[in-house]
């Protein structure tokens, strides 16, 4: 398993759950300094995530791909949010399983959110096995909160932690399992915590979920507020290129 964005708070944490849940693990990092972040293990690639040439010894052997990179800022979106999934999908050679990290709220316009959902369309388009995952508000959390809850339709637009709240850990629990459940295949949901505990098995909460409409490139119920055809001609043309590569 490949984990992307792996040096950042999230990353790290899914590197360290997919140890422990038994896959071979690799995290990708620009910066060969930060290999001593990762546990005893885990198998440490240099490379540029955003470019495809790159990618072969991140990707060889890989049979599954989580990517919990992110960013709103407007200047860096399109590089952090939507190249790097472009670029892995792109370097792929045979298939893998991807488990994709964008936000709740990612349907509200905004330069970060787009890219964003970009991101998510060029998974849905490949062809590939996936699960979508929108956290809603990192650790604010309280400590009585870890009862998990999927949403579907992204509703919560108002921009701050009442749209909903989960554990960093939770996120990264919740992107490892989704690789090995085939109840949470072709699903796009928004993930949070409420009052409780956290559920010992997740298959009846993956298995509530409605699938994504294979006719559409966004998830269920979600706004058509970000049509394909409205999208810039570079956009569609790698959606294009991607479509159903698998």
């Amino acid at each position: 398993m490949l984990v992307v964005g792996a040096s950042g708070s999230i990353g790290r944490l899914a590197v360290a759950q997919a140890l422990h849940a038994g896959f071979t693990t690799t995290a990708l990092i620009r910066d060969a300094n930060q290999a001593s972040l990762f546990p005893e293990g885990t198998r440490v690639v240099v490379g540029e995530p955003t470019q495809a040439d790159t990618l072969a010894d991140a990707l060889d052997g890989v049979n599954g791909i989580v990517f919990t990179q992110g960013t709103y800022r407007d200047d860096d979106a399109e590089q952090v949010n939507y190249r790097p999934v472009h670029a892995i999908v792109d370097a792929l050679t045979s298939p893998a399983r991807i488990a994709l990290m964008t936000a709740l709220g990612v349907t509200k316009p905004t330069p970060g959110h787009d890219w964003k959902r970009r991101g998510e369309r060029l998974v849905r388009a490949s062809g590939l096995p996936y699960t979508i995952v929108r956290p809603g508000w990192f650790d604010y959390n309280e400590p009585d909160e870890h009862h998990l809850v999927m949403l579907q339709g992204d509703t919560r637009w108002a921009g701050n932690s009442s749209d909903g709240v989960v554990s960093r850990q939770q996120i990264a629990e919740v992107l490892v399992a989704s690789l090995a459940n085939d109840k949470a295949d072709h699903k796009t949901f928004e993930l949070v915590a409420e009052k409780g505990e956290a559920q010992p098995d997740l298959t009846p909460v993956f298995a509530a979920l409605q699938p994504d409409d294979e006719a559409t490139l966004d998830g269920p119920k979600d706004r058509n507020n970000l049509p394909p055809s409205a999208e810039p001609e570079r956009v569609v043309g790698e959606l294009d290129a991607l479509r159903d590569r698998f």
